[in-house]
């Protein structure tokens, strides 16, 4: 697996790069994990067709709207994935670790594909599987400005608000964050 740290990246850039990852990927049988951020915008996935009060940008993984700011740890994952539910199996065990050490309240909710306590969002999953390699991934919250978050409901659903790790009392940084789930993706990926 290679790691690429891309710090704050504009989204559209994250996906074009993205795009070429993929298809070196596809070429080579790799994987490779993108941890980056994005100012802030509000995404939505391919399969929404809601009007939002709120300028978004079409994309193309799975899911609802999702907001990005400053302070969110984004995981992209251009992984070999012969077998997306165990891909994206994967993928929760190593998020399910880091919060059963640090947040244990945190559940994930699979008909609301996400990370929450109660009613509170923490992190959104959005994937897209082309040509066997995964896109996209999870975005989770770690010190954010909930006030752009809240303009509008995470992925749409209307009793959740967004939450963060600080706003839950965790006081870790961004790349204490990426460092633990690097770490866990590795070890559930024997990567």
């Amino acid at each position: 697996m290679t790691v690429h740290q891309w710090g704050v990246v504009p989204f559209e850039e994250a996906e074009v790069r993205m795009q070429m990852l993929h298809a070196q990927a596809v070429q080579h049988k790799e994987n490779h994990l993108i941890l980056c951020s994005h100012p802030p915008l509000f995404t939505v996935g391919s399969d929404d067709k809601n009007a939002w009060s709120v300028k978004t940008v079409r994309c193309g993984r799975g899911g609802s709207i999702t907001a990005h700011t400053l302070g969110q740890c984004i995981f992209y994952f251009v992984f070999q994935t012969p077998n997306p539910a165990r891909f994206y199996a994967n993928v929760r065990k190593a998020f399910e670790a880091f919060f059963f050490r640090h947040l244990p309240k945190v559940t994930y909710d699979k008909h609301n594909p996400g990370f929450y306590i109660e009613n509170r969002k923490i992190a959104s999953l959005g994937f897209r599987y082309s040509q066997g390699v995964s896109l996209y991934g999870v975005a989770l919250n770690v010190d954010v400005d909930l006030n752009f978050h809240a303009q509008v409901p995470p992925c749409g659903l209307e009793s959740v608000v967004p939450t963060s790790l600080a706003a839950e009392g965790v006081n870790m940084n961004e790349e204490e964050v990426f460092t633990e789930v690097v770490k866990n993706i590795e070890e559930v990926f024997n990567a």
